[in-house]
């Protein structure tokens, strides 16, 4: 039997979800249910004076009111998960369009739906800060760290060092905000059972549920049980927990009966987060080779007065290019808009899309490859940190990414191809993005069927990772796939990671090889005990127990000891490595076409090959780089939040935010070295998560210029301002 492992497996829930029968948090319906609707501001800044609910509280089916003048009682959060910094409902303050100032609760979503609209509410407002432009004379740096960076030798300043380049370029470039805009929308469901609490929630974690919860309802965490096997995406949205969910507990606690609570569309855009506005400056000093000689970012991002969460755009530039002498300066505007948060690659995939511009304006300048730029500049050691990089083969990822993508065809003369009506071009980005593995548990029970599952509290936001607890199970087992299963998103489970940063197959997968081996060792001491095996030492192989000519699958074994199961749980620790670098690494090679007579820009080509090593299920890790990459030609062509002067968001909708559609993404040819990578794990897997929306736009952005000649440094790049 060959292992499962880097094979083409389709997610074990699969069936479930294309059949309707996986239960997303608003799908769990229990008896006695009640709904609730959120009430939302619409001012920009100011205080709620009075809010007249008596229409409402009238209104048929209705049971409750829930405002600032009648509040549910909600502790202070006690800790950051980059979600607000305040529960709702504590105080009349409103900090921004959008926020939650009341919840109603009725038997059915439809009656708390039209009673919240019969609620009105008088402010005292003021002006909001809602401009990042009009803000950003007036960025402060951040409280820690604002500057990073290293100085060559005798260098005193960077200043100095682009001074003494002799090819230089500078230019700013600006990213609009982004919303996350997953399919399934957040909701909760809670229900109480005396004084514990079951909650349905849409979560990147559930531990992380059970911890906000715990503080601000002041319930003994062993009380609280979270449930979230399934989500239709998060990319970030879903790690903090928003308004709704503590409200829906504590409502649920008050009436003594269940409600759900689940957000329109149009609050996903402002009681959840989005990714922050960013001005950067990026220059760059070199040597008439190519040679970098410096890298100054300074980079600028908005963050929300009612949050603490910012984004670091300029660092990217720490560890992506060899330099010796590179500066970041790290800066913030805050506006009165709703929650800036993560959203995949936070920091990074902002910050590459001026890096790789700068890169490709300065291969310009000195007349040079921009690929061959890139390669120059390439290095085993990262420049700031001057750890070794524990695997790195982007010059793998450039060399098979350039062959396949035809790079060598490129026409370095900006505007010079055409195919009929359209300009051609191409350009190519660096994908780079951090990788780690921290401390995980996992819990494994062999049955008697000849089955075993594997369980923890991971959520799987829809990369797959309930199948690679399947995978890594079934090679550690050495057992066929189809006798693996998955309990998961449960957080009476074995705590390991959450879903975000790039790190779950690293740390869970790794934490299945070493829970494999403990119930192995549980199992042949069961077996040591009892006939046939007693005190014979027998050996575990493939699932089965062996011993002087004796051979039982492990199955066969508990069902002749008439036992259901045997389990173990064992913990995979954080990689104790402090020698080495950790990071994936990937290119992006692009082809634009542009409209000559329309300005419209089109991607019709994309080629990505990436270095993330193991690769531990060559379909969802493929699914996984293509989701970045589509993410990545939103944000370069479509995605625009618009935050108008009296900080409402202007299209807080579908229709009028852009994203990515069939239509607009041509067939993307994703490919892996699939080198593993021993020091970050025994499994040798990185994360991929994030890597593929990283040099994205940056690659979009070059094949523009190289298309039409006109270089655009603010996104997204629109048929407007090809025509400016």
């Amino acid at each position: 039997m060959s292992s499962p492992l880097g094979k083409e497996i389709d997610r074990f829930e699969a069936r479930l979800k294309v059949t309707g029968r996986a239960l997303y948090a608003a799908d769990n319906n229990v008896t006695g249910l009640a709904y609730g609707y959120l009430v939302t501001s619409t001012i920009g800044l100011g205080t709620v004076t009075a809010m007249d609910t008596a229409a409402a509280a009238g209104s048929p089916g209705v049971l409750a009111v829930y405002t600032p003048f009648n509040p549910l009682k909600l502790f202070a959060y006690g800790g950051d998960q980059n979600d607000e910094s305040t529960p709702p409902l504590q105080d009349t303050g409103v900090r921004y369009h959008g926020q939650v100032i009341g919840l109603v609760v009725a038997e059915t979503f439809e009656q708390a739906r039209d009673a919240a609209a019969l609620v009105t509410v008088s402010y005292d407002a003021k002006p909001p800060a809602a401009s990042f432009p009009a803000a950003l004379p007036n960025a402060t740096p951040i409280k820690n760290s604002p500057t990073a960076g290293v100085l060559a030798p005798g260098v005193t300043s960077i200043a100095d060092a682009i001074a003494a380049s002799p090819v230089t370029v500078t230019a700013m470039y600006t990213t609009a905000a982004q919303n996350h805009n997953p399919m399934e929308p957040h909701a909760t469901v809670a229900v109480w059972t005396g004084d514990h609490l079951t909650l349905y929630t849409a979560t990147q974690g559930t531990p992380l549920v059970v911890s906000r919860m715990s503080k601000t309802l002041g319930v003994d965490a062993a009380k609280i049980h979270v449930l979230n096997p399934f989500q239709g995406g998060a990319f970030g949205c879903k790690w903090g927990n928003w308004a709704h969910t503590p409200l829906t507990a504590a409502a649920a606690r008050e009436l003594g009966r269940p409600v759900k609570t689940v957000l329109t569309r149009e609050q996903l855009f402002t009681v959840v987060g989005h990714r922050a506005f960013s001005s950067q400056i990026v220059t760059l000093g070199a040597a008439a080779d190519g040679t970098l000689n410096a890298i100054k970012h300074d980079g600028v991002s908005s963050r929300s007065a009612s949050a603490n969460f910012q984004e670091n755009a300029g660092n990217i530039s720490l560890n992506t290019y060899a330099s010796p002498n590179i500066e970041i300066n790290r800066k913030t505007v805050t506006l009165d808009s709703p929650a800036t948060t993560i959203m995949r690659a936070p920091s990074d995939a902002t910050g590459s899309f001026a890096l790789e511009s700068a890169l490709d304006e300065l291969a310009l300048k000195l007349g040079m490859d921009p690929l061959a730029l890139r390669q120059k500049n390439n290095s085993t050691v990262a420049a700031t940190s001057k750890k070794p990089f524990s695997g790195k083969h982007l010059d793998e990822c450039y060399r098979i990414g350039a062959e396949a993508f035809g790079w060598s065809r490129r026409n370095p003369v900006p505007g010079s191809v055409v195919d009929g009506d359209w300009l051609v071009g191409m350009g190519m980005g660096t994908a780079f993005f951090s990788a780690g593995r921290g401390a995980a548990s996992i819990k494994i029970r062999l049955r008697a069927d000849g089955t075993a599952v594997v369980s923890g509290t991971g959520s799987d936001s829809g990369t797959g990772q309930a199948t690679v607890y399947c995978i890594v199970g079934a090679d550690s087992l050495g057992i066929p796939l189809k006798q693996v299963t998955a309990d998961f998103g449960d957080s009476a489970a074995p705590v390991n990671a959450n879903a975000g940063g790039s790190a779950s197959t690293a740390s869970n997968g790794t934490a299945v090889q070493v829970a494999a081996d403990a119930v192995k060792a549980e199992l042949l001491k069961v077996a040591n005990e009892h006939p046939p095996f007693q005190g014979k030492n027998p050996v575990y192989e493939r699932g089965f127990v062996k011993a002087d000519g004796v051979s039982m699958s492990f199955g066969s074994l508990l069902t002749s000891l008439n036992m259901a199961e045997v389990e173990a749980t064992a913990t995979s620790p954080k990689n104790p490595d402090t020698v080495h670098q950790f990071m994936s690494f990937g290119a992006h090679f692009v082809e634009v076409r542009v409209h000559r007579r329309t300005r419209e820009p089109r991607v019709s080509r994309v080629v990505s090959v990436m270095d993330a090593g193991r690769i531990v299920n060559a379909k969802a890790a493929r699914n996984q780089i293509m989701g970045g990459v589509i993410m990545g030609i939103g944000a370069a062509l479509l995605e625009d939040m618009r935050l108008e002067p009296t900080g409402r968001i202007a299209n807080a909708n579908l229709a009028g935010y852009l994203v990515p559609v069939n239509a607009d993404i041509p067939e993307l040819d994703v490919r892996f070295l699939g080198i593993p990578d021993p020091l970050i794990s025994p499994l040798g897997a990185r994360g991929i998560g994030e890597l593929g929306i990283v040099g994205v736009t940056g690659a979009v952005a070059n094949a523009v210029f190289n298309a039409t000649g006109k270089r655009v440094r603010d996104l997204p790049i629109t048929c407007e301002r090809l025509q400016e």
